[in-house]
Order: C-alpha cells, then structure tokens, then sequence
C-alpha cells in the first residue's frame, strides 16, 4: 500500500458514522475505526464498512499479557481489517505473540503497527507521570526498534519522529502518524503536530486525520485537501 491518508471516525454511534461516509460518494477513503465507535456497536460495525468498500484501520491499541493478546488478535483477524495495532510497551514477547494470533491459517493477515508514545505525550508528562526518564525520541526509537525486532510492519509515531524512524528501522518500516492539522486549523489536545505537507516531507507513509476533516463545514472538501497536500 502506498502513501494515503486515514480519516479518524471517531463517532458514537453506527447511525452517525455512516452518515459521515454516505457523504463521500466518489473514492473510498481509509478509515480509522476507535475504541469509542468500536464499544458502542461491537464488531460489526466494522464488517458493514468493510462491506461499503473502505479500507480500515482498527484502532484498539491492545496491551495485555502475551497469550490474551494473541487470542484477541486471532479475533480481530478474522474481521477482514487491513491495520491494527498495539502497544509497543506491551514488550518484544507481547507484540511477538500477538503477530501469531493475527496470521490466519494461510499465512495472510492485517498490517500490525505498534504504538510508540501518543501524540499526547509530552517530555514533562513521559518523566514526571510515567517515570520515563530517557529523553522521548530516544523512548520512540528503542520501541521502534523492538517492534521491527518482534517483526511488526511500523509504528504509530507523532510526524516530528517519522523521518528518525525510517533511519533508524529504514524506509520500508512504516510509519503512521496522527497528530496531522492545517496550517490554518486548531491543534486540539494534540502536544506534537505537522501539516500534511509537512508529514510528506519528511516521510510519513500514512497520516490519520480526525477533526480537521469530520469537522469541517465540508468534510469531502477537506479531505481531498489532505490528499493534495500528502499524496499528490
């Protein structure tokens, strides 16, 4: 898969996401699937956006002990979802066991990427909250790292880490990276942003865009905008 942006559908319900997406009546954009939308309608939701066309990215950041993650994993596999994701501080084991799980019988299966640090996460809250002390691109590499050594296909990384990431873990290790604004658009509770132009200079292969597009006044406008400015 090449470069694309991944629209976040953080909605509360079955009723609103798909009201969302019956305006975009030309392509079919990636979609982010939640725990929020993915709590409140179960898996299902995903089999009927599945079924509209969408490719989608399911969004549940799993971190649990190695053996319960890998049964969820296999659960998840079986929705037909092209990416999903955990936490890389699960550990090395935890990610391992969780790409067994997802590799169905004929050895195809989703993207697995894990989760570095959230977007929300900044230096002060990574030592004074988490007792991480490492400076935090130091901490977004080393857990880059043990996701390429588990065998993940890339992380979940703010933009600013991506370019580091591809040096560090080289260019075909993905990087998706949230945390994408406008330039004219509101940061939100976002601590480390880019633009789209920006995340496609230094390398992003996916950007996840939730508000500046579902938000706005004309969300397919908005979208084909993130499009010019990171694909094109």
């Amino acid at each position: 898969m090449g470069k694309d942006v991944i629209i976040a559908c953080d909605f509360a319900s079955q009723e609103e996401t798909l009201s969302f997406l019956d305006k975009f009546t030309g392509r079919k954009p990636f979609v982010k699937i939640g725990m929020e939308l993915f709590y409140a309608e179960g898996p299902q939701i995903v089999r009927d956006i599945k079924a509209r066309g969408h490719k989608i990215f399911l969004d549940l950041k799993l971190h649990d002990i190695p053996n319960t993650v890998k049964k969820a994993m296999a659960v998840l596999s079986r929705l037909d979802v092209d990416l999903v994701n955990l936490h890389a501080a699960g550990t090395k084991a935890m990610m391992e066991a969780a790409l067994e799980g997802l590799t169905r019988p004929d050895g195809t299966r989703p993207l697995l990427i894990a989760v570095t640090q959230l977007t929300s996460t900044s230096q002060e809250r990574m030592t004074e909250e988490l007792l991480i002390e490492k400076p935090l691109p130091q901490v977004v590499m080393h857990y880059a790292k043990l996701a390429q050594e588990a065998g993940l296909d890339g992380v979940v990384c703010s933009p600013l880490e991506s370019s580091a990431v591809h040096e560090t873990c080289g260019k075909a290790f993905l990087t998706v990276t949230p945390g994408v604004r406008f330039a004219d658009g509101e940061v939100g509770d976002q601590v480390r942003v880019m633009t789209p132009e920006q995340a496609k200079k230094i390398g992003s292969d996916y950007i996840v865009v939730g508000r500046p597009i579902t938000k706005a006044s004309d969300p397919v406008a908005a979208y084909e905008r993130c499009i010019r400015e990171f694909v094109d």
